[in-house]
């Protein structure tokens, strides 16, 4: 019997699958899935790059598009990521050197000139510089000897011989450390733009004075970074302070730089009062309503049997950032051998936010036996219509009835073919996937390894009509060229 061939889409699903993992900055162990890629799809994986740099969040799956594509065969694509490695953090393209030299083995003299033009635009900007030399001076050290290249002289001044200009932050930096007052050290701050952690690290008091002028050059991202520092030194309790960095959290929510899940990690972090808390809230839901619109009718499965505690919260954040963008039908179900719908408090023309289905899973609990057929069985008892189910589970069911079974007899009560996108927490079973595959239903399976701040890439996901829609999405974003120079008087 000839094995069948693998989907055409294979290798593209797991490089998608890949947004949900998050390596905590171990971006080797997602250099052979970026190898694959790049191998067995290298049009669609050049695409991916370009489309990922504009809709991702995972900053780490960004310097490593770079890295492969700066090292590949294909001219064309050295020169697209050549444009998007000027886009990268000093520390990212530092990351992404020693990824070339170390994991892939080879560090091409297109991607060296990358490199020095990154480094030669910044040292034309010397305010751009010193704000990078500011926050990333051993990452700068590290690029200019790694690659040996020659810095100019401002360059030399500050990172190499520890003498900057009069006119530098650097140099503003030691003055800080010598003023004797709260208030000179907080004009320096402001007329420097010192960044806060920089700041934290050179004084040892952090006064209402200084925490004033800190937060006022802060954006709203980094106050949202260090709230729990900022707490801690004792921002929150002073009222001009407190004051500050609420207009700097209502900024937030339409600042396009603000990291969508970030918020949710200050205020696990921080513990904070009860105002903060539900600004902070108010960001997450307003920064993952920005992001994209699902259209299609839509169902959320959540595992609740034994063990799947982690599935539990994977599913309670997927409901509020779902729920926040889509305009179609969505219903939430969690299951183990019985299954009951979960419905988010809303009220008249507002949508179900995160903080809704936070209270609306407090009382979900992981116990039991599994059967992913039992929502699905529900839905159509119902005639509740959607075109996708999205499943938290480890795929492992152990009873009656079973998902493939419960497709066909929805498909046949309501005419309608879901497709089924699992995100597995905790496990995977080949088997569960032959059976719906045997039925000809469409799978999709994610793998959840990460932290929280890779969920809203799943809404890119979702947003699509169909997986290979999704493609054509990816396909029409094109790598970056750099501009053809006109010689002067032509």
């Amino acid at each position: 019997m000839t094995q069948k061939p693998p989907d055409e889409l294979d290798v593209r699903v797991s490089i998608l699958n890949s947004f949900l993992t998050t390596p905590h900055r171990k971006i080797e162990e997602l250099a052979p899935l970026h190898t694959s890629a790049l191998e067995h799809d290298p049009l669609f994986y050049s695409h991916l790059a370009a489309w990922y740099f504009a809709k991702g969040e995972v900053r780490d799956h960004k310097l490593l598009f770079v890295a492969h594509l700066a090292t590949c065969e294909y001219p064309e694509f050295r020169e697209g990521a050549w444009m998007l490695l000027q886009k990268l953090a000093p520390y990212e393209v530092s990351r992404a050197l020693d990824h070339t030299k170390k994991v892939i083995g080879k560090t091409p003299r297109s991607f060296k000139g990358a490199i020095a033009h990154y480094l030669q635009t910044r040292e034309e900007n010397p305010r751009q510089f010193d704000g990078a030399a500011l926050r990333a001076r051993n990452d700068l050290k590290h690029l200019y000897a790694s690659l040996r290249i020659k810095p100019g002289p401002r360059a030399q001044a500050i990172l190499f011989d520890e003498q900057p200009p009069v006119d530098s932050p650097l140099f503003a930096l030691k003055k800080l450390a010598r003023a004797s007052t709260s208030e000179e050290q907080a004009r320096i701050i402001m007329d420097n733009k010192i960044p806060y952690t920089t700041v934290v690290g050179a004084l040892k008091q952090i006064t209402p004075v200084i925490l004033v002028a800190l937060i006022s050059s802060m954006s709203p991202q980094e106050v949202i970074n260090n709230m729990a520092s900022l707490k801690k030194r004792g921002a929150m309790d002073h009222p001009e302070v407190k004051s500050l960095i609420d207009e700097k959290l209502q900024a937030a929510k339409t600042d396009q730089r603000v990291s969508t899940m970030k918020a949710k990690k200050a205020i696990q972090s921080a513990q904070l009062d009860a105002e903060t808390e539900r600004t902070l809230t108010e960001v997450m839901d307003q920064r993952v309503a920005a992001k994209v619109e699902i259209k299609r009718p839509t169902a959320l499965f959540v595992d609740k049997s034994s063990s799947m505690s982690d599935a539990i919260t994977v599913a309670k954040q997927l409901a509020g950032l779902i729920s926040a963008v889509t305009t179609a039908d969505f219903f939430v179900y969690a299951f183990d051998s019985a299954a009951f719908e979960i419905k988010a408090p809303v009220t008249t023309n507002k949508r179900a936010t995160l903080s809704d289905w936070e209270k609306s899973f407090q009382f979900i609990k992981a116990s039991g036996t599994t059967s992913i057929g039992v929502a699905l069985a529900q839905m159509t008892k119902k005639k509740q219509y959607v075109e996708q189910i999205l499943i938290v589970t480890d795929e492992g069911e152990n009873c009656a009835p079973y998902l493939g079974d419960a497709w066909v007899a929805y498909r046949d009560a309501l005419k309608a073919t879901p497709a089924v996108i699992t995100v597995q927490v905790g496990g995977t079973y080949e088997h569960f996937a032959k059976s719906l595959q045997d039925r000809g239903i469409e799978l999709t399976r994610y793998r959840f390894d990460g932290d929280y701040y890779s969920l809203p890439n799943v809404l890119e996901l979702l947003a699509q009509p169909s997986r290979a829609e999704l493609v054509e999405l990816v396909m029409s974003y094109e790598l970056p060229r750099r501009p053809v120079l006109v010689p002067h008087g032509a």
